[in-house]
């Protein structure tokens, strides 16, 4: 038999796979064996477990729950504003048409979406909803909506939107998911969803009681005879045939945990630590203690108990012959403490896309350049976050809507029905980015408007500004100007002399109270 040698003579043996990171001989990997199944499959049995745990961290973990509330904040804000832009070349219509007729409908819709008749229970205007909608999405992973036709309530509007948990998704009376029914959601041969299988009440309600049979499901389908859509399900896809969402804690959730452990650890060690100021040495064992107490050790002991010992400023301590004060120098907090949790937070930010300083509020480390460079990264998730949101949850909102003030003759709309898509396009302005340094970014935000790289409406937007607005609040500026005789330049002389008039003070001050 021949056999190859390697290049220290012991005999060469074949791997026993072509790529590394498969082998099954390899020390690091030979236990890692996940399982391979179907999206569903890998998700729909632990997704109650994901969806608790997350929930809990939120409400008891400080980092995650300030987490939460920057993503919302930064994707959502006070809500999205409406800018309709109907496709008017497509609907044979030209610009100054199109601008007269997205005034009108973005006036009607800010007196149905800034009210709470676009509620069902009449508790949230559009904008709460959004929130509520999109910070479901990123808690339980999915959020879900049901448009309803409620006439009769003394509003203008039949359409509202009635937000209902997505833990009442689920399968009727316990039935088991097939290859037909996912976790409450009926589909067809191509995955589509046909209808929805909604709990009238939540699983967890305490205040319900226990018994439950099929009547307690409501079948809905996913749309009406005529084509109306009567459920969104906004959730977040990373697999094909995937058909609920998880939450977006679900990679960083054991590091939550076990950061939490943790810390609390340390603390309490801390806090046992800082109650003990000293110890006090004796000289004798126990066998002298005996001796000297008659063979009674609980003597001695009863003794020293009654030997009232108190460590103050500036005092002298007295103590029994023999004893010594020793200081007690604890290891708590831990040194490296606060470098070792920086480094797994930043991990956990990684993880929710989002920068450690915005993740922590904490820019005390940073300078301009990186803290502009780590806004930037963020702003990129954010804007895309938003575009998701604007697409799965507000534009469909708005179909409805629309659809309804058509039928009610309250917007001009020939052929709506032919061509909704040309109809139904627009644009939805969130929060502002924000500015770290105004001067040099209003600086850059000018020179790209010179060059043609951008424009007053991309500039307008990204500060979550209205650019029709701005200008129009210019105008009136300026026609308040000259009606009270004034330039121009007379406003900037005023605004220039405030300016160094204020410059001036801040250099009168002394450092201390700068």
């Amino acid at each position: 038999m021949v056999q190859i040698l390697d290049s220290a003579g012991n005999p060469l043996k074949a791997s026993d796979t072509a790529h590394r990171a498969a082998s099954h001989r390899a020390r690091e990997l030979s236990s890692w064996l996940p399982p391979l199944g179907s999206a569903d499959s890998d998700l729909l049995g632990e997704l109650p477990t994901l969806v608790s745990r997350s929930r809990d961290l939120s409400r008891n973990h400080g980092v995650a729950a300030g987490a939460m509330q920057t993503l919302t904040d930064n994707v959502v804000g006070t809500g999205l504003r409406l800018s309709a832009t109907p496709d008017y070349r497509a609907l044979g219509k030209d610009k100054k048409w199109a601008d007269e007729w997205s005034r009108g409908v973005e006036s009607l819709w800010r007196a149905w979406a800034e009210s709470t008749d676009c509620d069902a229970a009449k508790s949230l205007t559009f904008a709460g909803m959004t929130c509520l909608v999109f910070r479901s999405s990123i808690v339980n992973g999915e959020a879900l909506a049901l448009p309803l036709w409620l006439e009769n309530r003394g509003t203008k509007f039949a359409t509202t939107i009635q937000l209902v948990e997505a833990d009442r998704l689920c399968n009727p009376n316990g039935k088991q998911d097939s290859k037909y029914l996912r976790a409450g959601i009926e589909i067809d041969a191509y995955g589509a969803p046909r209808a929805y299988h909604i709990r009238k009440s939540h699983p967890g309600d305490a205040y319900l009681g226990f018994g439950v049979d099929i009547s307690d499901w409501e079948r809905i389908p996913t749309v009406t005879s005529f084509g109306r859509r009567r459920v969104l399900h906004i959730h977040d896809k990373e697999r094909t045939g995937q058909h609920r969402g998880k939450p977006l804690l679900t990679s960083i959730m054991p590091m939550f945990k076990m950061l939490d452990h943790y810390e609390r650890s340390e603390l309490q060690a801390a806090v046992v630590n800082a109650m003990i100021a000293a110890f006090i040495e004796t000289p004798l064992d126990g066998e002298s203690i005996g001796e000297m107490f008659g063979g009674s050790v609980d003597d001695y002991l009863a003794a020293r108990n009654e030997w009232d010992i108190r460590l103050q400023g500036g005092s002298i301590i007295p103590i029994f012959p023999g004893d010594k004060v020793a200081p007690f120098t604890p290891s708590r907090p831990n040194s490296g403490y606060g470098q070792f949790v920086e480094n797994v937070l930043r991990h956990i930010g990684a993880g929710l896309n989002i920068p450690f300083e915005l993740l922590m509020k904490d820019f005390s480390k940073t300078n301009y350049s990186s803290a502009r460079a780590a806004l930037l990264e963020a702003w990129r998730y954010f804007s895309a976050q938003r575009q998701w949101l604007a697409t799965y949850w507000a534009r469909p909102v708005y179909e409805l809507w629309l659809e309804e003030a058509i039928n009610k003759r309250l917007i001009e709309t020939p052929d709506f029905y032919e061509n909704k898509a040309a109809w139904t396009r627009c644009k939805w302005i969130g929060p502002g980015r924000g500015w770290v340094d105004p001067v040099k970014e209003a600086k850059a935000a000018h020179l790209r408007m010179q060059i043609g790289l951008s424009t007053l409406e991309d500039e307008c937007a990204s500060q979550g500004l209205d650019w029709e607005e701005v200008l129009e609040q210019l105008a009136r500026e300026k026609a308040k100007i000259t009606e009270l005789g004034l330039t121009i330049n007379d406003v900037n002389s005023i605004l220039n002399t405030n300016t160094q008039e204020k410059e001036d003070n801040d250099e009168n001050l002394e450092p201390h109270n700068r």
